[in-house]
C-alpha cells in the first residue's frame, strides 16, 4: 500500500498562510506614518538649514515687493550689499503683535508646510554693511564709502515720478557686527536712517540691524504665479568700494537729523 500525505507540498514545507487584512492595514498605516514622519523631518531640516519662505505684509519694499508676496529666503551663502535680507526685529522697530492662536497652523509654519506668516520679522535692503561709510550726498543720492548709489533699478516710483533716496541729512559709519538697511518704498519704510537720532545708550545703536539676527538674503518671489522672479544683486553695488578703515566697536554718527 502506497503511503499518502495530506497538508504538505510536493517539496515537503507547510504552505503560508496569507496576512490577514487587519494585519495589512497594520502595516500601512505604519508605513505611511514612516513617511509622514520622515516628510515632517526632512522639511524642518530644510526650514532650517536650506530655506525658509516668508509672507510680505506691508509696502515698504514696493515696488520690488508686494503685499502677500511670498518670498523664499536662503540660509546658506550669507548676504553682501545690495541684497534683500529677512530679519528678526533687533528691538522695537515692530509694535507688539497678536500671537497666532491657531496651533496647527503654527506647527505647519515651524516645518516649513506653510510660509511665515508672523509679524516679528522685517524685510530691507542691505545698504551699507560694517564698516561702510554712508551718506546722503550734496546731489541727493546715497554714498557708500564714497560712491554714489543709481538706485533707480528698485526705488518706488508712481506715474513716472520717483521717491528721494532720502530727504534727512545723515553721514554715518556702520558699526561693527552690524548693517545698514532701507527699504525700497522709502516714503513707506521705517528703516536705519529713521533711528539714527534715537536717544538710547548709545546714541544711534538702534538704528544698526546685528547681523546674528538677519535669516538671510531673499532670492525669489514664489507667489503669486505672476510674480515668480529672483533676486539679483543690483549693478550699482558693485562700484562700491570696500571701506578705508576697520568697522568702529560702537556707531559713529558723523551727522544726523531727526525724521526719515
Amino acid at each position: 500500500m502506497e503511503a499518502t500525505t495530506s497538508d504538505t507540498s510536493v517539496d515537503g514545507a507547510s504552505e503560508k498562510t496569507p496576512p490577514s487584512l487587519g494585519r495589512r492595514m497594520l502595516g500601512w498605516l505604519t508605513e505611511g506614518v514612516l513617511i509622514l514622519v520622515g516628510a515632517v523631518i526632512i522639511a524642518t531640516l530644510l526650514r532650517s538649514f536650506v530655506g525658509q519662505m516668508f509672507i510680505i505684509p506691508s509696502g515698504s519694499m514696493e515696488n520690488t515687493l508686494q503685499v502677500h508676496d511670498r518670498v523664499l529666503v536662503a540660509k546658506f551663502g550669507g548676504f553682501q550689499r545690495g541684497d534683500v535680507v529677512v530679519f528678526e526685529d533687533p528691538g522695537n522697530w515692530l509694535a507688539p503683535s497678536k500671537q497666532n492662536d491657531n496651533d496647527f497652523q503654527r506647527v505647519l509654519e515651524f516645518i516649513g508646510v506653510l510660509p511665515n506668516s508672523g509679524t516679528e520679522h522685517l524685510i530691507k535692503r542691505v545698504i551699507g554693511m560694517p564698516g561702510d561709510h554712508v551718506k546722503l550726498g550734496d546731489d541727493g543720492r546715497i554714498e557708500v564709502n564714497g560712491s554714489a548709489l543709481d538706485e533707480t533699478a528698485y526705488l518706488y516710483s508712481e506715474d513716472g515720478v520717483q521717491v528721494a533716496p532720502a530727504t534727512v541729512p545723515f553721514d554715518i559709519v556702520v558699526p561693527k557686527d552690524r548693517i545698514f538697511v532701507m527699504g525700497d518704498h522709502r516714503n513707506a519704510s521705517n528703516d536705519s536712517r529713521c533711528r539714527l537720532a534715537n536717544v538710547s545708550s548709545t546714541p544711534g545703536d538702534s538704528a544698526f540691524v546685528p547681523v546674528d539676527k538677519v535669516v538671510g538674503a531673499a532670492v525669489a518671489i514664489v507667489s503669486p504665479l505672476d510674480r515668480l522672479a529672483t533676486f539679483t544683486v543690483p549693478e550699482t553695488f558693485e562700484q562700491v568700494p570696500a571701506p578705508t578703515e576697520p568697522a568702529p566697536a560702537e556707531p559713529n554718527l558723523i551727522h544726523v537729523e531727526p525724521g526719515c
